[in-house]
């Protein structure tokens, strides 16, 4: 009964950070929005005469806040499903009439038309939507067709305009609020999990991977921020600039979140290892550590836009001191964490662009005591 009362004022300070990381993170989107609403109003009202606008900042708003990235590609899907909306809604009209049920076989089936061409949510969203408005309104406002499909590309360049000219994010600001946090919790997990393997204290191990467990999500929003980012820097021209500093993380994401997976495996596997009592050479954890130190260098080299060599040789040095605990005693778990190691090593050095015949080839070269490789590929 005392221990959640002294968890809470900690769990309320975590949330409470954690809140203020994504304000930080959102804020620059909720200002896109909004003034991507007020400007696609005073077009689709002043501009086109449209006396109802109210579906352009809808749809600025729509392309903007639903997702930060594949904003281009939204704007498509939005548009397009207007117009299968209207398609589908007029020619079924002219059929069946209006009412009721008629209204129900209409958005049936532009929502199937939807998915027989294999759109997105957010095509089958404004496919159904705009079949509910012709369904409905028809009767009582017709030509809604032409405004409803200039509001929705009055909406949807718009929101484009704000998020690529008028008010783009800073793409390596963005990556950096989210990467740092991110990438310095792993490393200091696989910190913890070293320490654990040390002490010999299984229940230390079992914290790390909770932990892991609770901050995969944020190692997701990494991969989306960065996805993001990298539409900023194709398609922004006050934005261009960033584009090589950015290139690293856009390479390595994909392969930072299977390291963090397989690091998950490596520790469950941690734990087991000393609550069956194996025997822990004094290697073994110092591989796990150094591996944490690799990931905390190569976000530093990163942000500093250097060819990340220094991560390189701490991955590879990880891997050699656990060739060296490999081959002093170890039990059964113990060879796994040896061998889930030189896996998260692996997707480690690909995340630093090195080829994936490389990084095998220089992995299975560490495990074996050997130096680096007088001549390495080229990497990527």
């Amino acid at each position: 009964m005392s221990i959640a009362p002294a968890r809470l004022p900690r769990r309320v300070r975590a949330a409470g950070h954690a809140g203020y990381r994504r304000l930080q993170l959102y804020l620059i989107v909720a200002a896109q929005a909004g003034l991507a609403a007020a400007l696609s109003w005073v077009v689709a009202q002043r501009v086109l005469g449209n006396a109802e606008p109210t579906f352009a900042p809808a749809a600025a708003v729509g392309v903007i806040a639903a997702a930060l990235g594949n904003r281009a590609r939204r704007t498509g899907e939005l548009i397009a499903g207007v117009v299968l909306g209207i398609l589908v809604g007029d020619l079924l009209i002219i059929v069946v009439g209006t009412g009721a049920w008629q209204t129900g076989v209409i958005v049936f089936l532009a929502i199937t038309v939807a998915v027989v061409a294999r759109g997105s949510g957010a095509l089958m969203t404004q496919a159904g939507g705009t079949a509910v408005l012709i369904a409905t309104l028809t009767p009582t406002a017709p030509d809604l067709e032409l405004p409803r499909t200039l509001n929705a590309l009055v909406g949807g360049l718009v929101g484009l305009l704000v998020v690529f000219v008028l008010a783009p994010l800073n793409p390596l600001r963005t990556v950096r609020r989210v990467a740092g946090p991110t990438l310095d919790a792993f490393a200091g997990q696989m910190t913890a999990a070293a320490e654990a393997l040390a002490h010999a204290d299984p229940a230390a191990a079992e914290r790390v991977l909770d932990r892991m467990r609770a901050t995969e999500p944020d190692l997701r929003r990494l991969g989306e921020v960065v996805h993001a980012a990298n539409e900023v820097v194709r398609f922004s021209p006050v934005r261009w600039r960033s584009r090589r500093r950015l290139a690293a993380y856009q390479r390595g994401v994909g392969h930072m979140d299977r390291a963090f997976r397989n690091s998950r495996s490596l520790v469950r596997r941690i734990g087991t290892t000393l609550r069956d009592g194996e025997p822990v050479p004094p290697d073994l954890p110092a591989a796990v550590e150094h591996f944490g130190e690799a990931v905390r260098v190569l976000h530093r080299e990163f942000l500093s836009a250097r060819t990340p060599e220094g991560a390189r040789e701490r991955v590879l040095r990880a891997v050699r001191e656990a060739g060296v605990a490999c081959r002093q005693e170890l039990g059964f778990s113990g060879t796994i964490v040896v061998s889930q190691l030189r896996t998260v090593a692996n997707d480690l050095l690909r995340a630093t662009g090195v080829p994936p015949d490389e990084a095998r080839r220089l992995v299975r070269r560490a495990a074996a005591g050997q130096g680096p490789a007088p001549a390495a590929d080229p990497v990527s």
